[in-house]
């Protein structure tokens, strides 16, 4: 067997940071670009500069160099950083408090696994050798737990700043046409990318090399240690998804049903008390939220790989650069994704509506060829022509084709999860078009269509997930999945540049609407914001997919960390697990869509209220209370998001104390099987709903206009749906991904206390 890689050990401690800082790097070059729209009239020197630029302009009668209005966006957009910056402080406060707790508790269940004993004990994998003591481990997974979770959290309050600096600077831009406002919204989302990708590399190889000077040669309690990481990582995200998603759809189902249905006024319009509480939402839970999804996704892919990979002939040779051919992988990704951004910005530029669209699909297509060299090339010079890998209790001989395949395959079963959700999210295609069409005759027959098309469009994704898991499953074992999962995630820079686009630009129509400016910019507004629906429903569904791999990964090293060789369906104590483990997801989404419900209840007799009690609201006259509006989402998200967060966390606490890891495998498998379907279901069923009404409205074919205008009976049909998938595709849907992710890995981090001391149960009978 050949064990020497193309790439020496001191070239892979050089090229995994470099690509890091030039990720970072470049991130921060978008953002000075973005900067240069200036969102300040009033300094005197540049008012004549101003004035300028702007007489070169066609648009004269649009009113373009009105102070007023520029005066306005800046008061709107401070508004909206205000309310997204003080929610997310309050919130990561409550967090920051369950963190401390959480952490003790991995210490202490940890530690005790050989009653803190600090003398060295036999290797769980290799019983010749010696590895270090349980309560150092206990201590490093501690710290990586920790590091994980600020880094989770730093992610999304990053790019949610970056994203409330972008929203009111598209809307100016959007007076120059649709191409430039693109630009600002597009290059915004990559700074958020990239950064994300970025920082997320970085810290987690600064800790393994840490790490690496206390370990030394025990690289299987040093990989074990880095798992706290992916848990760090996902239980913020869980919050964050939680509470911004309870957040932003109160807000949301509130303005919209008082505002649209009722009083029958446009979406965003300044008199709605909720329309500052709605564009605050957009950015804590679309942003932030999704921010730290993927970066959760990303750290636990990672370790996953890093786990398997350091029991199999990588970790027991000390093979360096093939141990880090997943931090690799996301290195090149950065680079890859560097060039695809450079293409939607620099080569060809965006100029009318409809290529809009077709641009960020081109991002998806471009990033997927490139990467699929990149992984290539890695394959060839990071890893040895054959080595082994450990499966369930033997070693595997894999070739590092077959890496390559493994990688590649979830790389392109990604793109064709985001394709199918493009198809049935879209409203270019006959999916969504028929669920406008049955808004003739009212909303339940657009109920039932919204439903059935969001069962359906899991038909496809599933058979990818399944292509995908049994290729790299048959070719190189749960580190085969592992990597697959990580292929998915390798353009993570670009599929969060096209996602964060989304709301930037939601928030751009709001913000134009509000500042009352004139139609055009609004149908252009729209025009982004229509194309940003399409694009987050294609990053939930890459969210989905790598969920379920990167969930099984971790499932393949938690059963091999706790020492069972089978997961027998037919024990009763495996079986029990499984059907109680494929009812989570259900009483998860229940907590969610309850807590939304009741938080836009509230919302709902508030707006009213001041509909009916100040006067001169509707003329125009007078301010609405927005502040209140924002208080109520944010109270309503910091308490609801206490149980479903509860209901995750302890569940595999309980079960693997009680039950024991045989029940626990079960408990994992059930609620992954079951978890995927409901995810992607509910977020194309919400996608396709809000595409629906957005289709009626923009009355852009023969068709639509048989259906709309604004106001008509199909159009509030519609907006029924839309309202009712609210809570589907941004609360519940994207929540449930993190749901399958976290219990697996947190029965990986404490599978050595459950496999000595859990089934408590099961021993006293």
């Amino acid at each position: 067997m050949g064990t020497s890689t193309i790439l020496p050990d001191v070239a892979t401690e050089i090229v995994i940071p470099t690509c890091a800082v030039v990720g970072i790097f470049f991130s921060l070059i978008q953002w000075i670009l973005v900067s240069k729209v200036k969102l300040s009239v009033d300094k005197p020197d540049n008012k004549n500069m101003f004035k300028e630029s702007l007489i070169q302009e066609e648009e004269q009668e649009e009113g373009v160099n009105d102070h007023n209005v520029v005066q306005k966006c800046a008061e709107i957009q401070n508004a909206i950083s205000e309310g997204a910056t003080s929610f997310l402080f309050t919130e990561y406060q409550y967090v920051g408090i369950f963190m401390i707790a959480f952490a003790v508790l991995i210490f202490v269940f940890l530690g005790s696994v050989n009653g803190f004993s600090t003398s060295y004990q036999q290797c769980t994998y290799d019983p010749t050798k010696q590895c270090k003591p349980a309560l150092f481990t206990a201590i490093f997974s501690t710290v990586s737990f920790i590091l994980g979770a600020i880094t989770s959290v730093v992610s999304g309050f990053l790019g949610m700043k970056i994203a409330t600096y972008a929203n009111a600077r598209t809307t100016l831009e959007a007076r120059k046409g649709v191409g430039k406002a693109f630009i600002v919204a597009f290059r915004s989302g990559a700074v958020m990318g990239f950064l994300l990708a970025a920082n997320g590399l970085l810290v987690l190889f600064v800790t393994i090399n840490v790490f690496k000077v206390y370990y030394g040669d025990d690289w299987e309690g040093l990989f074990e240690a880095i798992t706290g990481y992916g848990l760090g990582g996902s239980s913020m995200a869980l919050f964050g998804r939680v509470g911004g998603g309870i957040y932003t759809k109160a807000a949301d189902v509130g303005a919209d049903l008082v505002g649209k249905v009722e009083r029958n006024i446009p979406e965003d319009d300044p008199r709605n008390p909720a329309v500052i509480a709605d564009n605050v939402g957009d950015n804590v839970g679309d942003i932030a939220g999704m921010g730290s999804d993927l970066f959760g996704s990303y750290a636990e892919s990672s370790c996953a790989a890093l786990v398997v990979a350091s029991i199999s002939s990588f970790g027991n040779s000390h093979d360096f650069t093939s141990m880090m051919y997943p931090l690799l992988i996301s290195s090149v990704g950065i680079l890859v994704c560097l060039l695809t951004t450079l293409y939607a910005t620099d080569i060809s530029e965006v100029k009318t509506v409809k290529e809009i669209e077709p641009a960020l699909k081109n991002q998806l297509i471009i990033s997927t060829f490139l990467m699929t060299i990149g992984i290539a090339l890695v394959s060839w010079i990071a890893v040895p022509y054959s080595f082994t890998i450990f499966n369930y209790g033997v070693q595997k001989e894999v070739k590092n084709w077959q890496l390559f395949l493994c990688v590649a395959v979830g790389l392109w079963a990604g793109l064709i999860i985001g394709f199918v959700t493009e198809y049935y999210t879209s409203n270019a295609y006959s999916p969504v078009q028929d669920v406008a069409d049955s808004c003739r005759t009212g909303a339940a027959t657009n109920v039932i269509f919204g439903l059935a098309l969001g069962y359906k469009s899991v038909i496809i994704p599933i058979f990818a997930i399944a292509i995908s898991i049994f290729v790299s499953f048959s070719f190189a074992a749960m580190y085969g999945i592992a990597v697959a999962a990580l292929g998915m995630l390798s353009t993570i820079a670009t599929g969060l540049a096209i996602d964060a686009y989304g709301p930037i630009s939601d928030n751009a129509g709001g913000i134009a609407e509000m500042a009352g400016m004139s139609h055009r910019i609004r149908e252009r507004t729209d025009a982004l914001d229509a194309a940003g629906n399409t694009t987050a429903a294609i990053g939930k569904g890459f969210a989905i997919g790598s969920a379920a791999l990167v969930s099984l990964a971790l499932f393949g090293a938690f059963v091999s960390r706790a020492k069972i060789t089978t997961v027998d369906v037919l024990t009763p104590k495996v079986f029990i697990g499984l059907i109680v483990g494929s009812m989570l997801p259900y009483w998860f989404s229940a907590m969610t869509m309850k807590s939304v419900g009741k938080a836009a209840l509230k919302m709902v007799e508030e707006v009213r209220r001041q509909f009916n009690s100040i006067p001169g609201l509707m003329e125009g006259t007078a301010k609405p209370d927005y502040a209140t509006c924002v208080k109520i989402s944010t109270d309503a998200s910091i308490k609801e998001m206490i149980p479903p967060g509860a209901l995750v966390m302890l569940t595999p606490l309980i079960v693997g104390i009680f039950f024991g890891v045989e029940t626990l495998s079960g408990v994992l498998a059930g609620s992954l099987v079951s978890g995927v379907q409901i995810a992607i279901s509910a977020s194309n069923t919400g996608g396709a709903w809000d595409n629906a009404k957005k289709y009626i409205e923009a009355g852009a074919s023969e068709h639509a206009r048989t259906l709309g205008p604004k106001g008509s009976d199909p159009h509030k049909a519609a907006v029924i749906g839309d309202t009712v998938g609210d809570p589907l595709k941004d609360t519940s849907g994207p929540s449930l991904n993190i749901l399958i992710k976290l219990m697996a890995v947190e029965s990986l981090v404490f599978a050595p206390f459950f496999a000595t001391h859990g089934g408590l149960l099961f021993k006293i009978f």
